[in-house]
């Protein structure tokens, strides 16, 4: 399931598959979380070949946002112990608030974008809708939520509303891009919880068998779900996050909060 609604949202799948091995497997949260960081790579791994060979996937966007995305997941590292943590908890909760509100008001737009574009040269072809054209607008303002990663957490929960809100990316052109990046982001850090032993070669074989599978399965039909509702599940998805980093921030813990 983690690997399903990873590839469809453009999230790469921690977001299910940690909470699930730490509260129902008992597994210790670094190993979970280098775990989600491999299975991750799966994730985009598998998706992003589906996405690119169907153009849904905008690499050259994708290349210019992941050079936003570590340079920010390196601030993060200087700023880590800098920075009281549960403030940028409170923060970044309501960077999602806003983020979800914003999403939630927003519809997906229909026909041509007028702007001049700004990554690509000319307006690009919708593979969702032949009669569907669109393009990148605001890249300073994507390139500033993709910066968000210094927060601490990155990856898809950042960059698909970065896009979609601010440049003007269809929803699943958005969430494909992200497949495409969050792979090579996730790399680095995957590297670095092997080297200090927190990653369990048995658990990360296992899930990434199902991740793998759950990616494959979400790639080949998010062409036939509506944009609406992959719309609402990731609201939901922003609104379950703020709530976790708020009352962590706050030091409230629920069960489903860890």
């Amino acid at each position: 399931m983690a690997g399903f609604y990873g590839a469809i949202l453009g999230l790469g799948g921690g977001v299910l598959l940690v909470p699930v091995l730490t509260l129902f497997f008992k597994v210790p949260i670094h190993t979970a979380i280098g775990t989600s960081l491999l299975c991750v790579i799966a994730t985009s791994s598998m998706a992003a070949t589906n996405y690119v060979q169907n153009k849904l996937a905008n690499v050259r966007l994708g290349m210019t946002l992941e050079l936003a995305t570590t340079l920010g997941a390196i601030c993060g590292g200087v700023l880590a112990g800098l920075i009281n943590w549960d403030i940028l908890c409170i923060i970044f909760s309501f960077l999602l608030l806003y983020s979800a509100l914003s999403m939630l008001s927003k519809k997906e737009s229909r026909g041509v974008q007028l702007n001049a574009p700004i990554i690509e040269s000319g307006s690009v072809p919708s593979p969702l809708d032949p009669n569907l054209e669109y393009q990148v607008q605001n890249l300073p303002a994507g390139l500033g939520g993709n910066f968000s990663g210094l927060l601490g957490i990155g990856g898809g929960i950042v960059k698909v509303p970065a896009m979609y809100l601010f440049m003007k990316i269809p929803l699943k052109i958005a969430t494909a891009t992200s497949n495409f990046m969050i792979g090579v982001t996730a790399c680095a850090g995957a590297f670095i919880y092997y080297l200090r032993g927190d990653i369990n070669l048995l658990v990360s074989g296992i899930s990434i068998l199902g991740i793998f599978l759950g990616a494959e399965i979400g790639s080949r039909i998010i062409y036939k779900i509506k944009t609406n509702y992959m719309r609402i599940a990731f609201i939901l998805v922003l609104f379950y996050l703020c709530l976790e980093m708020f009352f962590k921030g706050i030091k409230i813990h629920f069960l489903f909060f860890g």
